[in-house]
């Protein structure tokens, strides 16, 4: 068997693979040969068919199929003798040799990149140190009471922390568009629900108001035929209602389900979640920090193919999320270039997957539900959602090896428990 292959730039191979007349013949002829043994032809005894019977009959569709045959195992052949890793499924230009001419074909297809150079760990992250004190616990137990709270109507001017309920009719350039306008809208000033401007024109509005508002769309607002564009706003208020916190007592922790030891038993388990929140920021901030350093300080091409199957899969999981194409292609190809990283990274350095933190992660998932067994079992027979978990392990895996053997630069930074959750509400509204 001969073989050439050609680098036709970056990424793309196109290899040129040559069969043997002798190889094909046999093949076709072995084949017509079983079919003897089994075939039934009207004149003749079962198995007694001849060769040339068969051959006539059925010689062409045989070749097709060893061809086919003959064209995935050389295939195969070629590129493990040449160290070749395709990365997807080969474009095959086949020919359709004559009798006693050689098969002859061209496979082209991307492989994928390698990283004989080694992968730079050359960056630095951020590690935060946080102490949940009581003042925090205070503040979470008063964002629980804020999230309990009932509505009284008051006379006086809407402020921020008040329900304003309003008509609203919205024009751009004099003309209406589609969403502008709604009626019997409850909105809570300050809550950050509307476009920026929106709730901070309507403070100090009475119930029985008018008021027009000038608003700007941000540029990236989703709705393309508004975003970037100045608007107008004629709002009406219905009512005005301030909330009215729940007492911070034991029946307000009853409400949550905390029947043993009253108050002091929702503060113990509101600690107790805000730990754990805790622990899942500052790994989910550290496991950003280490993935962008490593993309940054390992620029590599990747192929194409797998960034289309990739943008395909984001919009088929993101469908109605208003996403840019171009905004689609780079989430697709970052989210390529990591996996190829971690499982270099995973291969390099010998990481197994810890089928105990796999575990550990479906029961942490499956507790939050009402039957947590049965979501435990739902997982484990579905091999995607298995899949999903798996590799949120390996990530977490491989940045704990890096962080601990790498040599990335890490320093700690101070913070409050509020400051941490300020940024992680920014970074995942940037995403």
């Amino acid at each position: 068997m001969e073989v050439s292959v050609e680098h036709t730039g970056g990424l793309e191979r196109r290899v040129t693979v040559q069969v043997p007349a002798e190889r094909l013949e046999d093949e076709v002829k072995s084949r017509l040969q079983s079919m003897m043994r089994t075939m039934r032809v009207a004149g003749f005894r079962p198995g007694k068919v001849p060769l040339r019977v068969i051959e006539q009959k059925y010689g062409t569709q045989v070749r097709q199929e060893v061809i086919e045959r003959l064209v995935q195992t050389t295939l195969q052949e070629a590129l493990a003798q040449n160290n070749i890793r395709p990365a997807g499924a080969p474009s095959i230009e086949p020919a359709m040799p004559g009798s006693g001419e050689p098969l002859r074909y061209v496979a082209t297809f991307e492989v994928f990149p390698d990283f004989e150079g080694g992968i730079n760990y050359s960056f630095s992250v951020e590690r935060p140190v946080v102490d949940i004190t009581d003042a925090d616990v205070d503040a979470m137990l008063e964002n629980l009471r804020s999230q309990r709270a009932g509505w009284q109507v008051v006379e006086r001017a809407a402020q921020t922390g008040d329900k304003v309920t309003i008509d609203f009719e919205g024009t751009i350039d004099g003309k209406p568009f589609s969403g502008g306008s709604a009626e019997n809208v409850d909105l809570v000033l300050g809550s950050g629900k509307m476009i920026p401007g929106f709730e901070e024109q309507l403070e100090g509005v009475t119930a029985g108001d008018e008021r027009t508002l000038q608003i700007t769309f941000p540029a990236d607002y989703p709705a393309a035929e508004v975003a970037g564009k100045a608007a107008e706003f004629l709002a009406r208020a219905r009512s005005v209602a301030e909330p009215v916190l729940p007492a911070l007592d034991d029946a307000f922790a009853a409400s949550f389900g905390v029947t043993d030891k009253g108050l002091a038993g929702l503060r113990e388990d509101v600690t107790g979640n805000m730990q754990r929140e805790l622990r899942g920021m500052i790994t989910s901030r550290l496991k950003d920090q280490v993935f962008s350093g490593l993309l940054a300080s390992n620029p590599f091409e990747v192929p194409r193919q797998l960034i289309r199957q990739e943008k395909a899969e984001i919009l088929r999981q993101q469908a109605g999320q208003g996403q840019s194409d171009e905004a689609v292609e780079q989430n697709a190809e970052r989210r390529v270039k990591l996996g190829m990283l971690i499982s270099e990274l995973a291969r390099r350095n010998q990481i197994q997957i810890d089928t105990e933190r796999v575990r550990q992660m479906i029961e942490s998932i499956a507790a939050s539900y009402e039957k947590p067994e049965e979501v435990v079992k739902y997982y484990y027979s579905n091999q995607d959602m298995m899949v999903s978990v798996q590799s949120a392990v390996m990530e977490q895996q491989v940045v704990e090896w890096m962080i601990e053997n790498a040599g990335i630069d890490v320093t700690d930074r101070k913070m409050t428990f509020s400051e941490l959750v300020d940024e992680a509400r920014k970074t995942q509204v940037k995403r």
